[in-house]
């Protein structure tokens, strides 16, 4: 059984690339949560409505304990299964003046994103190598690109995670598997429905907020085998806001 994991798997952008996967890929889906229950179980079910197969694991990416745990579990239950992709999609804002970050709000951000690439990769990285065929995706954001005033901690956080997506990619190229990174700008989803799209817009050449399902199709590129020669990559996805 080959399959693919997405971490924050149940809303948003990483819900988004779920369904892509299940519509465009034959592979078994794990799909990650932490804390919405209701949330995952529709995702699920819209997979499996698109003629997909998936299942439902439950951990903090951020919790090295909790995930070697719940992984360790799944992969012993599952002796035949290999992990063919990994997209490492969970992350967590914590938006303030650096001045008024507190200790938690940078840790909880900079863990999720940058401890939770390494916590769920290096669980899978041996296989992956021994099967020679990988693909890793990790979404980052124009934020750890050209940082962005009020993340300091976010920025911080996906520019960790770009620099060890370019030094991944060297050093596991000859194995046939590829490390990339996908930067989007403002996307419509939970995490912008606070913003104010209407001033925004004026920021973003192309005048609109990108949509989940446009960065799920890079994403489904990228898993492919039409990917095969583009490692170590970050590739923008912002309506030309930055480049």
């Amino acid at each position: 059984m080959k399959c693919a994991i997405v971490t924050g798997g149940s809303r948003g952008i990483g819900k988004a690339i779920c369904l892509k996967i299940a519509e465009e890929h034959d592979y078994h889906l794990l799909i990650n949560y932490n804390s919405n229950e209701t949330a995952v179980l529709e995702t699920l079910k819209e997979v499996e409505a698109l003629g997909g197969t998936g299942e439902i694991l439950k951990f903090d990416v951020a919790d090295a304990n909790q995930t070697q745990q719940v992984l360790t579990e799944w992969t012993e239950k599952n002796k035949n299964a290999i992990v063919e992709v990994i997209v490492n999609n969970a992350g967590i804002t914590k938006d303030n003046l650096f001045m008024w970050i507190s200790q938690d709000d940078w840790s909880s951000v900079i863990n999720t994103s940058l401890n939770g690439f390494y916590n769920v990769t290096h669980f899978f990285i041996n296989p992956l190598l021994r099967n020679r065929f990988g693909r890793i995706v990790n979404i980052v954001s124009v934020s750890g690109l050209k940082g962005t005033p009020g993340q300091t901690n976010y920025s911080a956080a996906k520019a960790a995670v770009i620099g060890a997506t370019k030094a991944l990619a060297q050093e596991i190229a000859k194995r046939n598997v590829t490390v990339n990174a996908v930067a989007p700008g403002f996307i419509e989803t939970d995490m912008t429905d606070e913003l104010d799209q209407q001033e925004l817009k004026k920021m973003i050449p192309a005048n609109r907020f990108g949509k989940a399902e446009e960065v799920a199709d890079l994403v489904s590129f990228l898993v492919s085998t039409k990917s095969s020669y583009i490692t170590g990559e970050v590739i923008n996805i912002n309506g030309g806001i930055y480049s």
